[in-house]
């Protein structure tokens, strides 16, 4: 069912298909996931989900995050938004199982693709934003060495608050490492 495109140590980065648009569904629904993506005024419906799915299947970096020792799907992580001509694309993670989070998994995803990105996309600036009271996830990207860059003020309402979103970003300069296991050179 899952494919290795990307392999970690302990994960591995697999096209999104569209046969997991139920196990998605119940994430984008679950305000522990959607809380910290800005999205919990969002009601997503599993018709809405698989159109979704399928309009971004064929997307160059887009993929789900699957254990090594299980298979078991546990989030999804991409480069969205790829400009070739100026060489950037933004990036959008979640660990979508709760049994999962707080794991490393998130990191070694990033890592990953960083890596795929930087050294087989040629992309030269890969950006993100987060909601600033994301702390465990501001955390994760500044050791993957993502920089703060900017903070777009009270944007995002919920649950009766406006909250911040940090603004980050890292350049293929800035990344080292090779985190790609089943490379061939």
């Amino acid at each position: 069912m899952y494919y290795k495109k990307l392999v970690g140590k302990n994960i591995y980065l697999s096209p999104r298909t569209v046969e997991d648009a139920e196990q998605y569904t119940k994430w984008m629904n679950d305000f522990s996931t959607t809380d910290y993506l800005g999205r919990s005024s969002q009601i997503m419906t599993l018709e809405k989900e698989k159109e979704f799915l399928e309009k971004h299947i064929g997307d160059e970096a887009t993929f789900n995050i699957v254990t090594l020792d299980e298979d078991k799907l546990i989030g999804t992580i991409s480069i969205e938004n790829i400009d070739h001509f100026n060489r950037r694309g933004t990036l959008g993670i979640f660990i979508g199982d709760k049994e999962e989070r707080e794991k490393g998994y998130g990191t070694e995803a990033i890592r990953l693709i960083l890596d795929y990105g930087f050294n087989y996309l040629n992309l030269n600036n890969i950006k993100l934003d987060v909601m600033a009271f994301n702390e465990r996830a501001i955390a994760c990207y500044k050791k993957c060495g993502f920089k703060e860059i900017g903070r777009r003020r009270k944007c995002v309402y919920i649950d009766g608050k406006y909250y911040d979103v940090v603004i980050m970003d890292i350049l293929k300069e800035e990344f080292t490492g090779k985190y790609i296991l089943n490379r061939n050179i």
